[in-house]
């Protein structure tokens, strides 16, 4: 539509494309096929991270995101398990994390557990993703009840899951 008369139109803005959510350490350009991690092997290929059987000796080498997260300890997720059902089913629960975890490698190798601290009062696990807290939070919901609350920080790439179960 043209502008009334004497009236000078003002360039378009609402073209521009913005990023809603900003991860650091997401790909920005396609990488060339295949691509393997020289830290966990697992390797690009049809446009996304998965594990294979074998790639080409002279297949093109970056690390990815989740080996860049660990190595920077820079979680994308942290799960909060705590209350007094948490002390004393322990090694239950953290059984119960690890299987969840290895169910979701499987098929996902950028999601991963990159360390579960243990204190006196609660079990701090942070993760490479933000898909595997939060399922593992209606995991631990599902087998034991409880409470489970999930915080995603606005335009970032992280969330939170606090799961707590006092008896």
């Amino acid at each position: 539509m043209k502008p009334p008369d004497g009236i000078v139109g003002e360039p378009r803005r609402d073209r521009l494309i913005h990023e809603h959510i900003h991860d650091p350490y997401k790909t920005r350009l396609k990488l060339p096929e295949p691509t393997v991690c020289p830290t966990c092997g697992a390797v690009y290929h049809q446009g996304r991270w998965q594990w294979a059987d074998s790639y080409p000796f002279d297949a093109h080498r970056e690390t990815c995101q989740a080996c860049h997260r660990i190595r920077d300890h820079y979680p994308a997720g942290v799960i909060t398990l705590s209350g007094a059902f948490t002390q004393q089913h322990k090694t239950d629960i953290v059984n119960l994390v690890r299987h969840h975890e290895a169910l979701e490698t499987k098929e996902h190798p950028l999601h991963r557990i990159i360390k579960i601290d243990e204190h006196p009062d609660s079990i701090i696990i942070s993760t490479t993703d933000i898909h595997l807290p939060r399922r593992i939070g209606e995991a631990l919901r599902r087998a034991y009840k409880g409470d489970l609350d999930l915080q995603y920080a606005e335009e970032t790439y992280f969330i939170r899951v606090h799961w707590r179960r006092e008896a």
